[in-house]
């Protein structure tokens, strides 16, 4: 962890105002031309996780911009994990985006937070070039995209589904802890932000780290962004016996050969 203490944004209005943690290493303007970073962390994973930190030390030590945060429901964000939702998390990914994370950005995603970084640039695409244009590339881990429908809802069993329906959450079993409560909520809002292989073009590296080991996020899924992310931005890094969480050095080592990559590629768009 560097020493920089967390500071908080306010998101959302009246009851559903919630305070999101994050920190931010900054560089002075001018001092480094290279883009900054800004991490999305995966589900029920936090900004002081192995990967996150790695980002924030390599960051540090070669002078580049780096900002991470918590969704709410996360590490010292604001709010249960139960009420969390894809449209709430990408709301606050954007008000980070805006508030605290100046200048041209590299986007590093890993899994939710792959789905959340492709949700927010294509969203600032349509609406606002502006904000899309400081996005230079994307870095992603095993991104999920679609995770709410492709990676739960069709997988569930048929006793879990109903289960969903009738008391509202479903337990999901976890390998990396204690179950995920999964709500009713958090599905049939997810419907709300799919990419639903809908033709999307980035206009931008989509630079992708994927372990062919990863029971979670399989590489199958995964290898379906280069069908409909077109224009030709998409390269997938293989790692023969990687998992899901590429957390090893020589996994993290990857990551940082990937973002060198994207470091030095301008959008197209």
């Amino acid at each position: 962890m560097t020493g920089r203490e967390p500071q908080f944004i306010e998101v959302g209005t009246g009851d559903d105002r919630r305070r999101i943690a994050y920190r931010r290493d900054a560089c002075a303007p001018g001092q480094n031309p290279r883009p900054g970073l800004m991490w999305l962390a995966g589900l029920k994973s936090d900004m002081e996780s192995t990967k996150a930190t790695a980002l924030a030390q390599y960051a540090a030590a070669n002078g580049i911009d780096c900002v991470r945060f918590d969704y709410s429901g996360h590490g010292l964000s604001d709010g249960p994990f139960e009420k969390g939702t894809i449209g709430r998390w990408l709301e606050e990914a954007e008000a980070v985006f805006k508030t605290v994370a100046p200048g041209p950005r590299i986007l590093v995603g890993s899994s939710t937070g792959g789905h959340i970084a492709l949700l927010l640039l294509k969203r600032f695409l349509a609406q606002d070039p502006g904000e899309a244009r400081r996005i230079r590339a994307l870095v992603l881990i095993a991104p999920a995209w679609d995770l709410t429908e492709e990676l739960m809802w069709k997988r569930f069993p048929e006793d879990a589904r109903q289960s969903i329906l009738t008391t509202g959450l479903y337990l999901q079993p976890s390998n990396y802890g204690e179950p995920y409560v999964i709500t009713r909520q958090f599905i049939e809002e997810g419907r709300r932000h799919l990419l639903a292989r809908q033709p999307f073009d980035p206009g931008r590296p989509v630079l992708i780290l994927q372990g062919l080991q990863d029971p979670d996020v399989p590489a199958s899924h995964v290898r379906e962004l280069e069908r409909f992310l077109i224009g030709g931005h998409v390269r997938i890094t293989e790692v023969p016996d990687g998992d899901h969480r590429l957390s090893r050095p020589e996994d993290i080592a990857r990551l940082f050969a990937l973002i060198e990559q994207a470091s030095s590629v301008a959008p197209s768009g």
